[in-house]
């Protein structure tokens, strides 16, 4: 062995081998960080919003109704040009936490960063760690970039409402409380932004503190109480149902996910830990309930109807002359199959039954008529949850009118649900456009601008008269 050889195995042999496992180590770490960053980009459900019906995952693209306008989901992948691959981590922390893009323009609040704001330092690196090193980079922008009408496309007046309304500390945990209800805190209040839909609006668009949870109507779709409210809100299910319910998107005889939250259950809830669900439900059976004026659990409401002469159309009446026949057979005709004759649904719960179900107790009808148009299509790892839907689509069965799903709605309410709802064609059309009530501060902007709009043909056919007067003298 020469001397070269000696100095190779004494001294860099030892130095490979510790820089070799030093680097090892690093990149086991750099695995482990994006993988909990992916975890997160899951809980967060982005791929729900930033990725268009047919578009590539995470590209943008995806049209988001707003009761101001509609606003279309941008590209978060780590390209160069369209998406946020010159993002520094700072920025993508101003981005998620606080709105504010790396050009520092403002995003608006369908982003939830208000409520990503909770997200911990280290929960941002490894967000930041999975979208920059491993997301596919798109390289092309969205089919459409958001414009709103004035002066909603005023960005800059995000930043008095952040100053009103974003708290913009990170999470910390409660001694006082046990370990799973502050990870289902964090999990409920950032990650999962359960607020953002089921916490009503304030005049302002903010969340309404004061009643958080206590249900909010979100484009097509109401979202319901989840306060542990005995009758209004989810207290009549079970700690077991509640955990079956994010996991499967259905309990049996009680509830099943459609619309947004369908999509929610898909493609995040059904693929966190147990633990995680086990705290979310925690946590928010430990919320303060917010009742309302109903005297029965939502999840008992509506009972078998007997009358199967109706069924065939005998007796039945329409209030329409297009529907001979009436609403009775419309259901014998196109729900009777499934959910059986007398809406028991199947043995197996594949198809659920129509009484003590949520859907027909809750939201005045607007779930019910949202799935009556738009069906259900859900997939778990306890299988396909599958409705046709009857709005019209290339992919629906049949193609009902407004006035058709008023009919069969109100029929199922009367019979299988909460009597005390009728829906009517104006709600239906919002249901089938995705509009959700005007809210008051879109009004009071609309009144405004035509009053602005008034006072400056005033002041330009006075200045005219004026003008002429002076012309005359």
């Amino acid at each position: 062995m020469n001397t070269f050889d000696l100095i190779r195995v004494c001294v860099a042999a030892p130095l490979i081998a510790v820089f070799g496992l030093a680097s090892a180590q690093e990149a086991a770490a750099d695995d482990a960080e994006i993988k909990h960053g992916e975890y997160l980009a899951i809980a967060s459900d982005c791929g729900a919003c930033h990725t268009a019906p047919g578009g590539k995952p995470l590209a943008g693209g995806l049209p988001i109704e707003s009761p101001l306008g509609t606003i279309y989901s941008t590209n978060i992948t780590p390209s160069q040009q369209y998406g946020i691959g010159r993002y520094s981590l700072q920025q993508f922390s101003e981005a998620l936490r606080r709105g504010i893009r790396a050009d520092g323009a403002h995003l608006y609040p369908a982003m939830p960063y208000a409520s990503y704001a909770v997200f911990t330092d280290e929960d941002v690196e490894a967000l930041y760690a999975y979208f920059t090193k491993a997301v596919p980079a798109i390289d092309q922008p969205p089919a459409k970039t958001t414009s709103l009408p004035f002066p909603y496309n005023l960005r800059f007046s995000m930043a008095f409402w952040n100053a009103l309304f974003l708290d913009a500390k990170p999470f910390t945990p409660d001694p006082s409380r046990a370990t799973e209800w502050n990870r289902g805190k964090y999990l409920v209040d950032g990650p999962a932004h359960c607020g953002e839909c089921h916490t009503p609006r304030g005049f302002f668009m903010q969340q309404d503190r004061s009643r958080q949870f206590a249900g909010a109507v979100l484009g097509s779709w109401h979202a319901p109480n989840i306060t542990p409210d005995a009758n209004a809100g989810i207290g009549a299910m079970g700690t077991d149902e509640l955990f079956r319910y994010l996991k499967f998107g259905k309990v049996a005889g009680k509830a099943q996910a459609g619309g947004e939250m369908g999509l929610a259950v898909q493609l995040s809830f059904s693929k966190l830990s147990d633990d995680d669900l086990k705290a979310i439900v925690a946590y928010v059976r430990s919320v303060p309930p917010i009742g309302d004026a109903e005297t029965k659990a939502k999840f008992a409401q509506g009972q078998p109807f007997t009358e199967v002469a109706k069924f065939r159309g005998i007796g039945a009446t329409s209030s329409s002359e297009a529907l001979p026949g009436g609403a009775a057979q419309l259901f014998a005709a196109n729900c009777a199959s499934c959910h059986g004759i007398g809406a028991g649904g199947s043995r197996d719960n594949y198809f659920p039954s129509l009484f003590h179900n949520s859907a027909l107790a809750t939201g005045a009808g607007r779930n019910l008529a949202a799935t009556i148009l738009f069906g259900i299509d859900r997939s778990t790892a306890d299988g396909l949850a599958f409705m046709p839907g009857f709005g019209g689509k290339a992919t629906d069965i049949a193609a009902f009118t407004n006035e058709q799903v008023v009919e069969l709605a109100n029929y199922l309410l009367e019979h299988y649900g909460n009597a005390a709802y009728s829906i009517t064609p104006q709600m239906v059309e919002q249901v089938r456009i995705g509009q959700a009530p005007k809210p008051l501060l879109a009004t009071l902007v609309d009144v405004g601008k035509w009053l602005a709009c008034a006072l400056a043909i005033s002041l330009v056919l006075w200045w005219i008269v004026r003008r002429s007067s002076r012309t005359l003298v």
